[in-house]
């Protein structure tokens, strides 16, 4: 069993940047894409980037593209991603998964809320 593990969240004002970390624990995923999604309040979870695992190839939403950056630490079985010039509309639960999500593996999310 592999456990997903989100930290990194916190509060910050438009404009501002939070790196995001996703830890796996466990059996490892093997060579399975990776990550990151978000929920916001009232609306349905979204796919937000993902990495290609052994070839590190990434790919973004159009709403963030440019402004997020997804990247993997093989040795460390970790995901990240790196979110600059965050806006209002960027205020979600953050969630990692594999890509396509499994369900057995939400976890429980970090927060990041962007002020204006």
């Amino acid at each position: 069993q592999v456990e997903l593990v989100e930290s990194g969240g916190g509060s910050v004002q438009a404009g501002g940047s939070l790196r995001l970390s996703c830890a796996a624990s466990g059996r490892t995923f093997g060579d399975i894409a990776r990550g990151w999604f978000r929920q916001a309040p009232g609306k349905a979870r979204e796919f937000v980037a993902g990495v290609r695992w052994s070839a590190g190839v990434a790919y973004y939403a159009t709403s963030v593209k440019g402004r997020f950056t997804i990247s993997r630490d093989n040795a460390k079985n970790t995901v990240y991603l790196q979110m600059n010039s965050l806006k209002p509309e960027d205020t979600a639960v953050y969630y990692c998964n594999t890509d396509p999500p499994d369900l057995d593996h939400w976890g429980q999310g970090t927060q990041v809320t962007v002020s204006s």
